[in-house]
């Protein structure tokens, strides 16, 4: 009868035949899919580490960034009834009161 290679032969020439019009289409989006895990590998690599292995923070000028609410407090610091640091002017107009 037939060997395993003369069955893998009909079996591609009889998707080649059937599926002539859908191939294009498939190795477009499999270069497509090629080209983005290349790319993300390549960003993922390139990416700058902290020292615990997670992403540095990321500093953006004229942001302003308060303390972390999850760290505890010192038992010496007592919390103060001081309002906030006034914000940075965003440039619009104040309302009038």
């Amino acid at each position: 009868m037939f060997g395993l290679s003369e069955v893998a032969i009909i079996l591609v020439v009889v998707i080649l035949v059937l599926a002539a019009k859908k191939l294009p289409d498939l190795a477009r989006s499999a270069g497509k899919s090629a080209r983005i895990l290349k790319a993300e590998a390549a960003a993922t690599k390139d990416e700058p580490a902290g020292t615990d292995g997670q992403t540095a923070p990321r500093v953006i000028p004229g942001e302003t960034v308060g303390p972390r609410h999850d760290t505890p407090l010192p038992d010496t610091a007592q919390p103060s009834a001081a309002p906030h640091p006034p914000q940075p002017d965003s440039g619009q107009p104040r309302p009038q009161d």
